[in-house]
């Protein structure tokens, strides 16, 4: 394999951080050098401004709102984005409802969510796992009763990332209870003001609001928002698994990760083993190379038109499990300053003083998006043939 980037793809990275560098919001950057995460109105912005210069939805085709970028240039924006200090998109506008719409809606629905989606001003978030369907999540009972002209949904939603922010639902909902487990799902999108819908809070062991149990007592939707057919709920939903998996191992952001511990380190009070502290910051970044020459892997089948296999799983697992290594090292490293739970009571070196919510946070970074349990089944299956 070439690893080297060739001169236009050089060019292109250089435009693109010089670019972030001029656009990205004080308040953001620094919340992420502290390894924190926006709030609602600062992550719109900031996906606002992506979205004005069409950056939003950089995996889609030109004609539908994207840029049109090859996998490694989706790669280099990535990397550039990470480094510069912002966080990633909310993936479930632009890297997951919208390549549904755009390959199995209608011509009226692609015109009419798209754009939104596109420009940053519609926010989504996903209704899939339910209190007895998470990793079988064919197993799923919120109902969609056909009516005359709409649909009747009934039903819960659990561990629903973001959709105290959201306007949208992009939702799984059982529209045949006769049929197989797999067969009678259909794909609804739901309009989150919708009379009937109610949102509860989940705090997560961070001290932070991201998830939610969703309630629907006689939801009413459109006919209109059913995506494709009825019963094609699990094709679309297969398809979700399979489409645009280069970020999966979330590369960018452990390189701005260690960079982050790097800055923390040499900015850290005398007390703190800096030798000892670099030798595992040496052993995590050569971990982190593995990781990313692996992940080139991916890019590269993805700019030759390859199908995904199933390194997919692999990258998930071995990305997921770094992350949790991360942000372990930098609680241990920070010591005392660990301690601190706020800046009210900050101690030495901020960055080791916001470690624990990160921490905290990523304990779950190997079950969302796909359980590494699940992904090793995935792997045993596809390559060993268990």
């Amino acid at each position: 394999m070439n690893l080297q980037f060739t001169q236009e793809e050089q060019e292109f990275q250089k435009t693109i951080r010089a670019w972030m560098r001029k656009n990205i919001p004080e308040e953001i950057s620094r919340i992420s050098a502290l390894g924190e995460m926006p709030e609602k109105s600062q992550q719109q912005r900031w996906e606002k401004r992506l979205g004005k210069q069409g950056w939003l939805a950089v995996t889609w085709p030109e004609q539908y709102g994207g840029p049109g970028w090859t996998a490694t240039q989706r790669y280099l924006f990535d990397l550039e984005r990470a480094m510069a200090g912002a966080p990633p998109v909310s993936p479930f506008g632009v890297a997951m409802v919208g390549p549904v719409i755009y390959t199995f809606g209608s011509a009226q629905q692609k015109e009419r969510w798209l754009p939104g989606i596109a420009s940053g001003e519609t926010l989504w978030c996903q209704g899939y796992s339910e209190p007895n369907a998470g990793s079988d999540l064919a197993s799923l009972k919120t109902r969609a009763e056909r009516k005359r002209d709409h649909y009747l949904v009934n039903g819960q939603k659990i561990w629903t990332t973001q959709a105290h922010w959201a306007d949208m639902m992009f939702c799984l909902v059982r529209t045949d209870p006769d049929a197989k487990k797999q067969q009678g799902i259909s794909f609804l999108l739901i309009d989150m003001n919708t009379p009937g819908i109610e949102v509860r809070p989940i705090y997560t062991i961070d001290g932070h609001h991201h998830l939610n149990e969703v309630y629907f007592t006689d939801v009413k939707v459109p006919l209109d928002n059913l995506v494709g057919k009825e019963g094609m709920g699990w094709t679309i939903a297969k398809f979700l698994l399979t489409h645009e998996r280069t970020t999966i191992a979330g590369v960018a952001d452990s390189h701005y990760a260690l960079a982050r511990m790097k800055r923390a380190i040499d900015e850290a009070p005398y007390y703190i083993d800096k030798q000892q502290a670099r030798r595992r910051v040496a052993e995590l970044e050569v971990e982190l190379t593995a990781l990313e020459y692996t992940n080139f892997r991916t890019v590269a089948a993805t700019d030759e038109g390859r199908p995904f296999g199933p390194e997919s799983s692999g990258l998930k697992i071995k990305g997921t499990e770094l992350q949790q290594k991360m942000s372990q090292a930098m609680v241990e490293m920070g010591g005392l300053m660990s301690l601190v739970w706020d800046s009210s009571s900050a101690v030495g070196n901020e960055s080791f003083n916001h470690s624990p919510r990160r921490y905290n946070f990523l304990r779950a970074c190997t079950i969302y998006g796909g359980s590494n349990e699940i992904q090793k089944n995935v792997l045993a299956k596809m390559l060993l043939g268990l």
